[in-house]
């Protein structure tokens, strides 16, 4: 099994959902959550998976689950 991991920025409140990858090899992820009971996070997991095109649960929130700053892990 293959696993992937991505440092991504979170910008919450966003207007529209993106992921794109950055010049420094971070990704930043554009929300339209706000980041109140972990409605950001669960839009974010939901946006890795269409972006990678695997499954919700093959990705995951390694650290970083209250900060701006994560460590995303896909399992492929």
């Amino acid at each position: 099994m293959r696993r992937i991991i991505l440092q991504i920025k979170v910008k919450p409140r966003s207007r529209q959902s993106s992921l794109v990858l950055q010049p420094d090899g971070a990704w930043e992820a554009r929300l339209t959550s706000p980041p109140v009971d972990g409605k950001a996070n669960e839009e974010l997991v939901g946006l890795v998976a269409r972006h990678f095109r695997c499954n919700k649960a093959a990705v995951a929130i390694k650290t970083g689950a209250s900060s701006r700053f994560k460590l995303v892990t896909i399992d492929a």
